[in-house]
C-alpha cells in the first residue's frame, strides 16, 4: 500500500495555487447531461474524483475529452444517455448521486446505485426522494439502487427541505429545470457551489431566481443548451492551507481563490492569532454571487490571500453550520490546530455525526482530545509525536499530514487515496512549500483472517 511520510516539525512557506472546487465540478459535470450536445467545463482541479465522474458519463453515453493540465473538460452528451450509475464507480464516490436529478429531469427515470465515498456519517436520500415525488416521480429504493421514474415528466411544485442539504439541493434544482411548471425550493442550501451551478444552467437556458437565498424559484422550460464554463474556486482546498500555516506556524500565500468565499475561516485563524491578508487583486464585488459571476468570466488568478502563523496558536471555538458558517469539511484542520493551541478549544460538529473518527488517530500522535456527543473538547500539548496513523475521509487524511508536520519525527499516513480524490497535487505542492513529505510503497498490513 501506498502512505505519505511526514517528518516534522517543519514550518511551511511560499505560494500555492488552487482550481476548481471538488464540491462543485462533479456536479458541474452531472448538470451537462441536462443538455444534448458539447458543454466544455475549465478551471477543472486535478483530482481522483474527476476520473471517476468521467468514467461514470462515458457509461452512460457521453464523449468526453479531459486535458488534465490545462483543466478543461469537453463533455459530448447523446439525446439518449444511460440512465443505469452502476454500484462499481458510485460506491467510490459519493457525489455519484448527483446524476440522478439530471437523469429523472430530462430522460424522466434514473436507476443510481447507492452512493459510497468518505466514511462520515449518515448522509441519507430522503430529502432527494421526497422533492422528486413531490414532482410526480416515483421514488423508491430496490436491490442497492435508488429509482426514479417520472413517465409524464416531472410537474413544478413546492419543496421545504427540513435541512439545507447541498446534495438535495443540487440534485433537485436541476431536476427542475425541464419540470413542466414552476418549482420553489424552500430552506436551500446556499453554498458558493450552488451558487456555481445555478450560474451554469442559467447560462444553459434554464430560469432561476433567488441564487445566493434560501429560496430557489425554478420556471421550468422545455429544452437546456450545452455550454462553457469556469468552475468557482476551491475554498475548502484554500482553507486548508490556510490551516497550514497557522498549524504549522508557516507563511503561505493562496493564489486563485475570492476571499469572500472564506469569511469565517480568516475570523477563526485571526483568533487563533494568524495574520490574515488578502491580495490586492480580491477587490470586493457587491455580493456574493457578483464576485462568483465575475470570478467564472474572468479568472480569479489576480484573487487569493496570505496567512503567516504564529508561533504557537491560541486554543479556538468553532460550531461547524451550513454556509456561511464553519465549514464542517475543515473541521479536522481546526481540531488539529487546537490539539497544538495554547489553551483549550470546543469544536462542535452540527453536520456529520462521524466526522469525528479521525480524532482517535490524531490521538495516536499524542493530542488530548475528549468527545461526548457532537462537541469535542481538545487541550493543547506541547508538541505532538509522530505515530502510525490511517485517514478515513478526504479532509482527515490532508488534516492527519498536516499535523504530522507540526509533530516531532516521523509519522506515517495510510489512505492517501482518500486524499488524492480530493486535492490536486498535495503531494507535490506540500514539497514546494518545503515539507519532508515522500510517497512511500509499504507492505499491506498483516491480514487476520490469513490464520482463519
Amino acid at each position: 500500500m501506498e502512505i505519505l511520510s511526514v517528518n516534522g516539525p517543519h514550518r511551511l512557506t511560499g505560494d500555492v495555487t488552487v482550481r476548481g472546487a471538488k464540491n462543485s465540478v462533479l456536479k458541474l459535470m452531472a448538470a451537462t447531461l441536462l443538455a444534448p450536445g458539447r458543454s466544455v467545463i475549465s478551471n477543472v482541479p486535478r483530482i481522483l474524483d474527476v476520473s471517476i465522474m468521467t468514467e461514470l458519463l462515458r457509461r452512460l453515453g457521453c464523449e468526453i475529452d479531459y486535458d488534465p493540465e490545462a483543466g478543461v473538460i469537453d463533455i459530448d452528451v447523446p439525446e439518449e444517455p444511460g440512465i443505469q450509475a452502476d454500484y462499481e464507480l458510485v460506491r467510490a464516490m459519493r457525489a455519484s448521486i448527483c446524476v440522478l436529478g439530471p437523469l429523472t429531469g430530462r430522460m424522466r427515470a434514473a436507476h443510481v446505485a447507492m452512493p459510497g465515498g468518505d466514511a462520515i456519517g449518515s448522509r441519507g436520500l430522503d430529502m432527494h426522494q421526497a422533492g422528486l415525488e413531490a414532482m410526480g416521480a416515483s421514488a423508491h429504493l430496490d436491490h442497492g439502487y435508488f429509482i426514479a421514474e417520472a413517465p409524464d415528466g416531472l410537474t413544478g411544485a413546492e419543496i421545504h427541505l427540513p435541512f439545507p442539504s447541498v446534495g438535495a439541493t443540487e440534485n433537485l434544482l436541476m431536476a427542475a429545470t425541464l419540470a413542466d411548471g414552476t418549482t420553489i425550493i424552500d430552506n436551500a442550501a446556499k453554498e458558493p457551489e450552488i451558487i456555481d451551478i445555478c450560474l451554469m444552467l442559467q447560462a444553459m437556458g434554464a430560469q432561476i431566481s433567488g441564487i445566493g437565498t434560501k429560496t430557489l424559484t425554478i420556471e421550468g422550460v422545455d429544452r437546456l443548451h450545452p455550454v462553457k464554463h469556469r468552475v468557482v474556486g476551491d475554498r475548502i482546498a484554500a482553507g486548508s492551507w490556510a490551516f497550514a500555516a497557522a498549524i504549522t506556524g508557516g507563511d503561505i500565500t493562496v493564489h486563485g481563490i475570492d476571499p469572500q468565499l472564506l469569511p469565517h475561516v480568516f475570523e477563526h485563524l485571526r483568533a487563533a492569532g494568524a495574520e490574515v491578508s488578502v491580495l490586492s487583486g480580491s477587490a470586493d464585488t457587491e455580493g456574493l454571487v457578483a464576485g462568483i459571476a465575475a470570478a467564472n468570466e474572468h479568472g480569479a488568478q489576480d484573487m487569493g490571500f496570505r496567512v503567516i502563523g504564529p508561533q504557537r496558536p491560541h486554543s479556538i471555538r468553532v460550531a461547524t453550520l451550513p454556509f456561511p458558517g464553519f465549514p464542517t469539511d475543515l473541521q479536522p484542520f481546526a481540531v488539529a490546530l487546537n490539539a497544538i493551541a495554547d489553551g483549550v478549544g470546543l469544536l462542535t460538529e452540527n453536520l456529520f455525526e462521524a466526522r469525528w473518527r479521525f480524532v482517535h488517530e490524531l490521538a495516536r500522535l499524542g493530542a488530548e482530545i475528549t468527545i461526548d456527543g457532537n462537541h469535542a473538547l481538545v487541550t493543547g500539548v506541547d508538541s505532538l509525536s509522530g505515530a502510525e496513523v490511517e485517514a478515513s475521509d478526504i479532509r482527515a487524511g490532508a488534516a492527519l499530514v498536516i499535523a504530522g508536520l507540526a509533530a516531532e519525527g516521523r509519522t506515517e499516513v495510510s489512505g492517501v487515496d482518500h486524499i488524492d480524490r480530493g486535492y490536486e497535487g498535495f503531494f507535490e505542492q506540500l514539497q514546494s512549500l518545503g515539507a519532508d513529505v515522500q510517497r512511500v510503497d509499504k507492505p499491506e498490513p498483516f491480514d487476520i483472517d490469513s490464520l482463519a
